[in-house]
């Protein structure tokens, strides 16, 4: 990892910056799926950030193997810092063309709602430009999707804030329960992106 982050330096022209964010959801599980997949297309750079327990569901070299960086808490708060150093969730916000949470937790989903930057996501999240497109994909118990405060909080996700919601979708839990609550599929996920930023898959290789 480097040591500063500077967005102006890590930007590459003519390329789709994808920004992945990780909550503590089993379906985090799915992250070093979505960033082997965004990167099988044409000029696509990821960078993920993984609250601490995101982390519980994959490792960070798992990431780092599909091609991206992980970005956590300890790079934001080093004990290091000096005025003039670059503000690293500030420098994630304008390197992202597209903000993915993917897992949304009920617990991030809730400090969204509330403003809260009590970490490198939220942090993040709280400096995202309104012009940035942001996607939530809330992933959480079905009891807990239905308790009265998640309305509540999707409701000014939506219609404050403006980030778009999708899912959550219907199926058998990790919990084992079955009903509303698991996040929409990963591939449907990346194929958000494609579309949005017309995407083409890399040639191998041995063909470019």
């Amino acid at each position: 990892m480097p040591e500063h982050f500077f967005a102006e330096l890590s930007r590459r022209p003519g390329y789709t910056h994808v920004l992945l964010i990780t909550t503590g959801s089993v379906a985090s599980i799915k992250a070093p799926l979505i960033v082997k997949e965004l990167l099988s297309y044409s000029k696509v750079l990821v960078d993920v950030v993984a609250t601490k327990p995101s982390l519980e569901f994959y490792t960070k070299d798992e990431i780092v193997k599909a091609g991206a960086r992980v970005w956590t808490d300890e790079d934001e708060w080093t004990g290091e810092f000096k005025i003039g150093d670059p503000i690293l969730h500030i420098e994630l916000r304008r390197w992202a063309d597209i903000v993915l949470v993917a897992p949304c937790s009920a617990n991030t989903l809730s400090k969204i709602a509330h403003g809260l930057c009590d970490n490198l996501a939220t942090s993040l999240m709280r400096a995202l430009a309104p012009t940035t497109p942001t996607y939530i994909f809330p992933a959480m118990n079905t009891l807990m999707y239905e308790h009265p405060l998640t309305a509540e909080h999707l409701r000014i996700i939506r219609d404050v804030v403006g980030y778009n919601v999708v899912g959550p979708i219907g199926k058998k839990l990790a919990c084992g329960d079955i009903g509303i609550g698991a996040m929409t599929e990963w591939r449907d996920i990346v194929q958000i992106v494609v579309d949005n930023f017309q995407l083409s898959k890399a040639l191998p290789e041995n063909l470019s």
